[in-house]
């Protein structure tokens, strides 16, 4: 008698996709398709693509590329540097560390959905596709077929779970769906990085400056474009261009370079800042620049409260709020009920601690809530102190803040003999009063940008991310939570307040509408809080950029009309699906939310 054993069946582990591209497309001919149209993208945007200057860029001259021309030439540049990348062209190799053909894949998009918004608008402001010249056409073509030739480049398709078959059709559909958009992702997927040769210290710091100078030549673009055309042709530029340099790893290149020399970045950055206004012709858009510092700068202390310490802060504007009455009343300003006038110096200092107390006042009796309770008494907070302000008018209360008509006729600001309501010349340069408030307020954003940065390394700063991170424990490891708590509460309420002096003499008024808690235009407690989760929180330079787009953007997108509030709260919707860690996340914060990528196997209802 034998005894048959039969050894254990162990699942086997499925083997990954066979490299592939999105279309069928052979990979040879794919890659000479989106270098090539790159290429001829390139030549494209010198010929003519309408025949009337009607439509604004004047896009009707050959050999001389104009408005939304500009950006595909760009793209498509990207997109033939990135294909030569890909075959190894000496020289060009370092411009794909990463994925080159993620990257190639993004410059396409960009390159097609730039060219072809184009000629939708043309059809549609002229009155039809009979407006285009052939250079049109040929844009449109060719964009086509590099785009076409870009998703076919081969990439490691991802193991998927078929749908169960006991499922009904519509969670067998939702099913098929998940899992075409995981192989759709993994098209664009990034790959390691190659470390970089060591190059010398000088070396690094000109690629700094480099980085810093294409970052104010793109801002200065941004924010000077003339049309609304040419503006959203801009955002999608930038959107797919950035996109394909991050995946290209140029950005991990540089971000481990201004790693090392971070002062050296710091003032690199606030220099390249400090140029902005000596590059325009005007103060139009110094006053938007001056007003975005003034919402980047209070969107940095909040960070400091929801960002470093984890507190949900829904009435933060109010700090501001306080801080610009304080300074109206010392100004000076006859609407005043105190005949007071301070030096800046100390109505900002003055703005600033009066702030500190009432984030004192009201963080010591609040701050031992969490979560929803805390933000529900920072929201009352908010909403007290605007209705306060609007009845103390001698009527409903003393007659301390003029009631709704605020405090007007703010004097501007002299200091040391400089009058910021006049224009003066520096250097050759002839700038004027929003230009004088734009540096003033850039010298206080460096200010709170050191606080930042040096209250995040000290022994405070780890005690506010050990609370944010999990305050039992931080509790049971003898940190003391209230006092942590309330110095952040306190330390974020003086930096709003010292923002909110210098924002007084800007807009000359103080009145209880500029500080509700949700309203059209920023800064309001809504979109300063968006701010800080769209640039990426317990960072610098997040809140930074997040606050720059919450108001460049809207201030752009008025030829929305009634639909500009849905585009603008859809765009983040979508962002904050896609990537909710922001634009510029922590690393921890990063590995948080994207730490399922790592799981070893995938789980469906069968189990692992």
């Amino acid at each position: 008698m034998t005894t048959q054993t039969t050894a254990p069946q162990t699942p086997s582990t499925p083997a990954k996709g066979k490299p592939s591209g999105l279309i069928g497309i052979p990979e040879n001919l794919g890659r000479t398709l989106a270098t090539g149209g790159g290429i001829l993208t390139v030549v494209s945007t010198f010929l003519a693509w309408t025949w009337t200057d009607a439509f604004p860029g004047d896009l009707t001259v050959y050999g001389y590329p104009g408005g939304l021309q500009v950006l595909v030439l760009i793209t498509g540049a990207l997109t033939a540097l990135f294909g030569l990348a890909s075959y190894g062209v000496k020289g060009l190799r370092w411009l794909t560390p990463g994925s080159a053909d993620s990257a190639i894949k993004l410059a396409a998009l960009a390159a097609f959905a730039t060219a072809w918004f184009t000629i939708i608008a043309i059809s549609v402001n002229l009155g039809g596709l009979a407006n285009l010249e052939p250079g049109g056409w040929v844009v449109a073509i060719v964009t086509l077929a590099t785009v076409l030739g870009a998703l076919s480049l081969p990439f490691e398709r991802p193991v998927t779970e078929p749908a169960d078959p006991d499922d009904t059709d519509w969670e067998q559909f939702r099913h098929n769906t998940r899992n075409k958009l995981t192989v759709f992702k993994a098209a664009f997927a990034s790959s390691e990085v190659t470390p970089a040769r060591k190059l010398p210290a000088y070396a690094e710091i000109l690629i700094i400056v480099a980085a810093l100078a294409l970052g104010l030549t793109v801002f200065t673009y941004g924010i000077g474009t003339e049309y609304d055309e040419l503006f959203v042709g801009f955002m999608i530029t930038v959107g797919f261009g950035f996109a394909a340099v991050t995946k290209a790893g140029l950005v991990a290149r540089v971000s481990a370079i201004t790693a090392k020399h971070r002062n050296v970045t710091m003032i690199g950055a606030f220099v390249a800042a400090a140029a902005f206004p000596f590059t325009q012709s005007d103060d139009q858009y110094a006053t938007i620049g001056v007003y975005i510092l003034i919402f980047a700068t209070v969107a940095l202390g909040l960070n400091i409260v929801v960002g470093m310490a984890g507190l949900l802060d829904l009435g933060y504007v109010a700090f501001l709020g306080v801080g610009a009455y304080t300074g109206a009343m010392v100004s000076g300003s006859p609407s005043s009920p105190f005949d007071i006038h301070l030096p800046f110096w100390a109505s900002a200092l003055l703005g600033a601690a009066v702030a500190m107390v009432f984030g004192v006042l009201i963080g010591a009796p609040t701050l031992r809530l969490r979560g929803d309770y805390l933000a529900i008494v920072t929201l009352g907070f908010g909403e007290i102190f605007r209705i306060a302000v609007l009845n103390a008018d001698g009527t409903s209360g003393p007659d301390i803040t003029n009631g709704s008509n605020g405090i007007s006729s703010i004097p501007n600001l002299n200091i040391f003999g400089f009058d910021f309501g006049q224009e003066h010349s520096i250097a050759g340069f002839t700038i004027a009063r929003f230009a004088n408030y734009f540096l003033l307020m850039l010298l206080i954003t460096l200010i709170v940008v050191i606080v930042f940065r040096r209250s995040g390394d000290s022994r405070i700063g780890r005690a506010w991310i050990a609370i944010r991170e999990d305050e039992t424990a931080a509790l049971a490891m003898g940190i003391n939570g209230f006092r942590v708590k309330l110095i952040a509460f306190a330390l974020g309420a003086a930096l709003a307040g010292l923002a909110g002096t210098v924002q007084a003499h800007v807009t000359y008024t103080v009145t209880p509408e500029q500080y509700q808690f949700a309203h059209v235009v920023p800064p309001n407690s809504a979109f300063l809080l968006a701010a800080v989760v769209l640039g990426g929180m317990g960072t610098i330079s997040g809140p930074l950029v997040g606050a720059a787009l919450l108001y460049l953007i809207p201030a752009k997108l008025q030829f929305l009309g009634d639909y500009q509030l849905f585009a603008f709260g859809l765009a983040l919707v979508l962002l904050m699906r896609f990537r909710p860690e922001g634009l510029i996340p922590n690393r921890r914060r990063q590995l948080e939310f994207h730490e399922e990528a790592e799981a070893p196997t995938v789980l469906s209802k069968a189990g692992a």
